[in-house]
């Protein structure tokens, strides 16, 4: 038994009464601790689909002033961590694309 199930059997959670970002974010939570190690592609995978799953809750207009303030700043630091994370990558292919440019 893995650790979300005796999570959600301590607290009484049913899985099939999770919303559609609930169940996003326990299924990314499973692959997580499913994977050995943690590596830089897993965070910002990670990352990417907090964003997504903030973004969709934007949609609801029914949500308080509360809620979006928490989303708005849940959204600034997983889009930070991910900017973070692709700006080596971003930085390194573009100067392969000068240097390429330069032969």
């Amino acid at each position: 038994m893995n650790l979300i199930t005796k999570l959600f059997e301590k607290r009484g959670i049913k899985p099939e009464e999770l919303s559609r970002e609930e169940k996003d974010t326990i299924e990314q939570w499973q692959k997580i601790l499913s994977e050995e190690t943690v590596t830089i592609e897993s965070i910002l995978e990670f990352c990417e689909n907090q964003v997504g799953n903030i973004e969709r809750q934007f949609k609801d207009l029914d949500s308080s002033k509360n809620k979006i303030e928490k989303l708005v700043l849940l959204h600034s630091v997983y889009a930070s961590l991910r900017t973070l994370i692709k700006s080596p990558k971003a930085q390194r292919e573009s100067l392969v694309k000068y240097l390429t440019s330069l032969l």
